[in-house]
């Protein structure tokens, strides 16, 4: 895409190495769509495999932007997962360098913890497609703004979070209405799940921690369902997340002063 070309002649201009650090907890959660467009605009990827190395603490010194990727585990299960309380930490501490941050699914859940607000249960499991509603704040959103007022967007989630004081509340669904939110100009929540494409679904489909998962319901999800609707809603998804994903690519590096957290 031309933004990403343009940033990434800015960078080389700049003779400046620009590096991402992003945070793995299952090998099926990965960057997706989200990973060729910052190769393409010439950024380094550290990945920090925390189901493999639980007790890494990584350092942001050095890092222009922090992305937390999905995972089955919750934010409150730390005596399983201490990995949760690293990361918790680790977003404190870049919303305070002002360093840009992006969470999906687990990932928004873990900002949402950081930044006080309670993340707990939805009633309903979201799993497939489902129609995601901009709200006014949303509408007008720099990394939104190529959304339709309704779109129809992949999930796959059992818990959702509250809109942590001082947040911009962007998007909803009829039986999870907090799907996204932005704090300050470069903090990204998405419980939705922008940068999967059709393999990387039919993946999901078969992981057995999900098949357990589908199980359990009874009946209740189809499977089948979500493989018939994704070729009719999946090219319009891989669009979006390049125009959103390639947005928010423009803001990795130039926080420059942090915000006060609100406190817990």
């Amino acid at each position: 895409p031309l933004v990403v070309e343009k940033l990434r002649a800015t960078i080389n201009a700049r003779g400046v190495v620009k590096k991402i650090i992003v945070c793995q907890h299952v090998a099926y959660e990965i960057l997706g769509s989200l990973n060729p467009l910052l190769k393409q605009a010439g950024f380094r990827i550290r990945y920090v495999n925390f189901g493999r190395h639980p007790d890494a603490r990584p350092d942001l010194d050095g890092y222009h932007g922090l992305v937390i990727l999905g995972g089955p585990m919750n934010v409150d299960e730390r005596a399983e997962h201490p990995h949760l309380d690293t990361e918790v930490a680790m977003v404190t501490e870049a919303i305070e360098r002002g360093i840009p941050v992006l969470g999906i699914c687990l990932g928004a859940q873990i900002i949402a913890k950081a930044l006080g607000a309670r993340v707990r249960p939805n009633p309903e499991k979201e799993i497939g497609w489902y129609p995601v509603s901009l709200t006014p704040q949303g509408r007008s959103d720099p990394l939104l703004g190529s959304f339709s007022p309704t779109e129809m967007i992949f999930q796959w989630h059992g818990d959702t979070f509250e809109i942590p004081p001082g947040a911009l509340h962007l998007a909803s669904t009829p039986d999870c209405p907090n799907q996204a939110f932005r704090y300050g100009d470069n903090v990204y929540a998405f419980q939705f799940h922008l940068e999967v494409d059709q393999p990387m679904i039919e993946r999901w489909l078969k992981v057995p921690v999900h098949l357990e998962e589908l199980a359990a319901l009874n009946g209740l999800i189809d499977p089948e369902r979500i493989r018939s609707e994704t070729p009719s809603y999946v090219g319009r998804l891989e669009t979006l997340s390049g125009r959103t994903f390639g947005a928010f690519v423009k803001l990795l590096g130039t926080g420059k002063k942090g915000r006060v957290l609100p406190s817990r």
